[in-house]
């Protein structure tokens, strides 16, 4: 499943999801690549939320932890690199 829609807060909101993705080095950018595009989806392990996995443009493979809201959007948590699965 690919989302057309990404719900981001506010790039200053001290607990919104840029700010959690960017404590890992990830950009908007990035996760949206990913979300639009992935290469693998599942639920995370330790949380039970859903997760995408997918490479991005600058060569980073990366996990993004999400919530979805509809069919057609994501609600992002989190995301961080992550090893290729084999």
């Amino acid at each position: 499943m690919a989302f057309l829609f990404i719900l981001w807060d506010l790039d200053d909101e001290p607990d919104g999801n840029v700010r959690h993705c960017l404590e890992h080095n990830v950009t908007k950018d990035e996760v949206r690549e990913v979300l639009q595009n992935p290469t693998s989806m599942d639920d995370s392990h330790s949380s039970g939320k859903p997760v995408a996995f997918g490479d991005t443009t600058t060569g980073r493979h990366i996990m993004v932890v999400y919530e979805e809201v509809d069919d057609n959007t994501a609600y992002p948590i989190t995301a961080y690199d992550v090893p290729r699965r084999a």
